[in-house]
């Protein structure tokens, strides 16, 4: 049965710490997945959920992009992704009579985990100017706020349209397609913070800023390398993948600062040998510090090219460009240098480099450790340069697979969610629609943040998630959202965007994906492509939380006749009756989309074209895959100080805190604790279970402070420490981004530590 929300925020000030664990999933996840699932949705509702999670016929797990395999399990899902059903299948409510009860000012102190355990928004809700609580409101009068405000701009660059990677490719599509025809690209979105370091140097190099493989790429290789990357907690089911390559002889480094459980033994629950003994999958760990990876990787290229017969010298000269720029800067490559950037012995890159020059067909995987750093673009270039010295880009069981982390986030930005459009998009819509779209380009996350703290912008709109929160420079942030004249929020649940608000504000409450989405009287259904640009069908089955609920592309479409009226030609009433309409507009409109409704009705759906991986060949501004030559960065690390890198606990995924425990590395009953590591702690005078508070430290000399964290003795690389997002956000500059991408470098902030009043 079902079980309420908490009426109080759980005391967090006494972490518990046990022994990390080392292995992942096995029994301990299958009874914690039931016991959640069970208190959000009762036992016949989690029965009938879960059951159609990643299913052919049924939805799209909310949780993360991983592509699923061609023959399915009956549980197709992994524990978070189950903890992400549950809270949006849950059974509890937000009513309009919860927003009377608590004003904003109260619900402003909640912890996120006590906000989104509250459960789903069932009303549009309005805060006046002035007003201390949200009051319900019509869509009608809802739509009419927007577009007031909308129309008291100076121009449609003062409005933000904020994208959440869980938004449908129908939903982003006509996004966009508003927000462009109102006149603006101001369309930032969440990839904006993750994995524009990854799209940026893909494109460069390889001429698409998508990964390279397929899943059956993985199944093929001889070695994957699993870099700055916890498939344990952010991508589970990536394991199952992982120990099938195992099983077929393919051998995995790990390169991380932080042991992680799941990549140390997966006990698959689906098999009775998984459950009892489970399959060791990292044959190497190579524990860099922070920010090492570039230099990891310029080194190994030297090595190889010092390796005779090591190159694939047909592969370079036939498909690639600057590859003597490359030579000349990779032999420069310093041992001392490297030891001193990554923090490893010669031993374990020697044998690395063995195991690289072993196989034939290399993958190399990533995530926020290669993409949050100031040197995240060059970083991958160097991963670029690595794979295309031995021919492993367009080989079967070779690649680039950076892994996304919301369920169709890629999905978002080929549906044109980017302010930084390619032309030939622009063209294809304009030909489509009829209308000039903006050619000048938009704001991303940061540059969006800093246009609203400076009184530049003055509407925001977020589809979907929790921008506040997601966000860096926390202080500096929900300040600039402040200073909006309108906030407005697309959500199924509450969070703590809702309570930093601009003057008025408004949350839209929307269908979620285990939801039936009826329009005009016919079942619709949604697309998404996952992390290997696998495009397939999503459809909803269970009643909708309130007969109040529009779906995102009503919503979009509803507001876009309010705001742009009679004059635009776009068929917004059709296109909110009937989804496929929109896909036929797709079609015509993006490259690799043609034909789209009769070939997604495929179970399965379709993969979208990638040159590179196809044919072998490159759509870059050469022609060909682009060597690059950057100098080696890495962090500098004052004496007395640590690195710090934010990162999530596996109670969470992305701003959602489904809990508070880090079950694999042993912290439970709350979620302020720094990891750090012993030799670094006995030097810095750091006992372990003292409090210390997090000061960050910056060019700018602005203090950034988190108060009050448990200082946990953890076998972390050498100077280097690791605390949880959102928490640690306030510590990131906003400012100190990557260079090319913007992405806040989330995962090398100089911190010291100083005792705290809790001590």
């Amino acid at each position: 049965m079902a079980s309420k929300p908490p009426k109080g925020d759980p005391v967090q000030d006494a972490p518990q710490v046990e022994q990390a664990q080392h292995a992942a999933a096995g029994l301990p996840a299958i009874g914690h997945t039931l016991r959640v699932a069970q208190r959000q949705m009762g036992v016949r509702r989690t029965a009938l959920t879960l059951l159609r999670v990643n299913q052919k016929d049924g939805f799209d797990c909310p949780g993360c992009a991983w592509p699923e395999p061609e023959h399915r399990h009956k549980a197709e899902f992994c524990e978070n992704g189950a903890k992400a059903v549950a809270e949006e299948a849950t059974l509890r409510r937000v009513t309009p009579a919860f927003f009377a009860a608590h004003p904003v000012a109260d619900l402003a102190t909640r912890s996120g985990y006590w906000l989104g355990q509250q459960g789903r928004l069932t009303h549009p809700m309005y805060l006046a100017e002035g007003a201390e609580r949200y009051e319900p409101v019509s869509w009608e009068r809802a739509f009419d706020i927007v577009a007031e405000e909308l129309a008291a701009l100076d121009g449609p660059d003062e409005a933000v349209f904020y994208t959440s990677g869980r938004t449908s490719n129908e939903a982003a599509f006509l996004y966009q397609l508003f927000a462009r025809e109102l006149g603006t690209n101001n369309l930032p979105d969440c990839s904006n913070m993750c994995h524009e370091s990854s799209g940026s140097a893909l494109t460069e190099t390889i001429g698409i800023g998508k990964g390279s493989v397929l899943l059956e790429d993985l199944y093929k290789s001889d070695l994957i390398i699993v870099a700055g990357q916890n498939p344990g907690t952010n991508h589970p089911r990536m394991l199952s993948a992982l120990e099938k390559a195992k099983h077929n002889g393919a051998r995995i480094i790990t390169v991380n600062p932080l042991p992680e459980a799941g990549m140390e033994r997966f006990k698959n629950p689906q098999t009775p040998q998984g459950m009892l003994k489970g399959t060791a999958l990292t044959d190497l760990f190579l524990q860099i510090r922070l920010g090492g990876d570039q230099a990891l990787f310029r080194l190994l290229n030297k090595l190889i090219l010092e390796t005779e017969g090591a190159v694939d010298e047909e592969f370079v000269r036939e498909h690639t460009h600057g590859y003597e720029d490359f030579v000349a800067a990779a032999r420069e490559a310093d041992w001392d240098e490297t030891l001193k950037a990554t923090g490893l012995d010669r031993a374990r890159i020697e044998e690395a480099l063995a195991m690289v020059l072993a196989s034939r067909r290399t993958v190399v995987c990533w995530a926020m450790g290669l993409t949050q750093h100031k040197h995240s673009v060059p970083t991958i270039r160097e991963v670029v340069n690595f794979l295309l010295l031995r021919g492993n880009i367009g080989r079967p069981g070779a690649g680039v697979c950076p892994v996304r982390g919301h369920s169709n986030v890629q999905g978002d930005r080929t549906m044109g969610i980017f302010e930084r459009p390619a032309p030939a998009f622009l063209d294809a819509l304009e030909k489509e629609f009829g209308f000039a779209p903006p050619r000048h380009h938009g704001l991303d996350v940061v540059r969006a943040i800093r246009a609203l703290r400076d009184g530049e912008a003055k509407v925001f709109f977020a589809m979907g998630g929790n921008f506040v929160s997601a966000s860096p420079d926390t202080e500096v942030t929900e300040a600039a959202m402040r200073k909006a004249r309108l906030t407005v929020h697309v959500s199924t649940k509450l969070n703590r965007s809702h309570t930093v608000t601009g003057a008025r504000a408004l949350i839209l409450p929307t269908l979620g994906r285990t939801e039936r989405d009826l329009q005009a009287g016919a079942e619709q259904f949604v697309t998404v492509e996952d992390s290997m640009g696998m495009v397939h069908a999503s459809r909803g089955r269970l009643e909708p939380a309130s007969d109040q609920l529009l779906s995102e592309p009503a919503i979009v479409c509803r507001l876009a006749r309010r705001v742009l009226g009679p004059a635009s030609r776009t068929p917004w009433e059709e296109f909110e009756e009937d989804y496929a309409t929109v896909r036929d507009r797709i079609a015509r409109v993006i490259p690799g989309f043609e034909d789209f409704n009769a070939r997604v009705a495929h179970p399965g759906g379709f993969a979208l074209p990638h040159a590179p991986r196809d044919e072998r060949r490159f759509p870059t501004a050469t022609g060909k895959a682009n060597f690059t030559a950057a100098p080696v960065e890495y962090p500098a690390l004052p004496e007395g100080r640590l690195l710090l890198q934010t990162l999530r606990s596996h109670d969470q995924y992305n701003t959602t805190i489904y809990g508070l425990d880090d079950r694999y590395r042993g912290i439970k009953n709350g979620r302020r604790v720094v990891l750090v590591n012993p030799e670094d702690a006995g030097e810095l005078g750091l006992a372990d279970g003292a409090y210390a508070d997090l000061v960050s430290e910056w060019r700018d000399g602005v203090e950034r402070r988190a108060p009050g964290f448990r200082i946990v003795h953890y076998p972390t690389a050498r100077g280097c420490a690791a605390a949880y997002y959102p928490e640690t956000n306030v510590l990131v500059p906003l400012d100190a981004t990557a260079d090319t991408s913007n992405t806040p470098a989330s995962k090398s902030v100089v911190v010291r530590l100083e005792q705290s009043s809790l001590d």
